[in-house]
């Protein structure tokens, strides 16, 4: 059996004009935790490679994971300039389905998700052949979680197309006078 190596012993610099962002990644991060990433890459420099994969063909690196640490380099001089324009990278060689799903278990470990993107992933998933099994294996979902997001995207595509007035106002109950609410009803739906 050959012995297995974790890529983080092999780490390389790689310019970041030779790195890309995924189209697949659900994680968000709000400015305050962006520039407390800022903050941490200022003071600390960079601790955690950026995981990649190698594409051959284009001779660029796939982010897999560390898209929110590469970004800091983009959006700050002081960052860019102080590395020398280059990243630390680990690579891993695995299959898109593999990638997305290796993704998915860096942000679950330590993030939060957007659900609508999550969702995409989902579909995405099953666009590639992936069975609710292989996802919820390798994502860490359990069926209700699969079912939900899938029902999302459903929804979400079926309204994508439709312009949303404003949201309405709560009355209390005691306030309520029925003939005053149904008039206000028949005014809204009058076409």
């Amino acid at each position: 059996m050959k012995e297995f190596k974790s890529p983080v012993y092999n780490i390389i610099s790689v310019p970041i004009e030779k790195i890309y962002p995924n189209e697949y990644n659900p994680n968000c991060v709000a400015p305050p935790e962006m520039k407390l990433l800022y903050d941490s890459i200022r003071q600390d420099g960079y601790t955690m490679p950026i995981v990649c994969y190698y594409d051959k063909e284009h001779d660029r690196y796939e982010i897999v994971d560390g898209f929110h640490r590469y970004r800091v380099m983009l959006d700050y001089k002081d960052i860019y300039e102080r590395e020398g324009g280059k990243l630390p990278v680990s690579i891993i060689d695995k299959s898109l389905d593999h990638r997305m799903a290796s993704t998915i278990r860096h942000n679950r470990a330590r993030g939060v998700h957007n659900v609508d993107l999550m969702s995409h992933i989902v579909r995405d998933l099953h666009d590639l052949g992936r069975s609710d099994a292989w996802i919820s294996k390798h994502l860490g979902m359990d069926k209700d979680e699969i079912l939900r997001l899938k029902q999302i995207t459903g929804l979400a595509e079926l309204f994508s197309d439709v312009e949303f007035g404003k949201s309405w106002t709560p009355i209390d109950d005691e306030e309520l006078d029925l003939d005053e609410y149904e008039d206000r009803i028949l005014e809204k739906i009058k076409v």
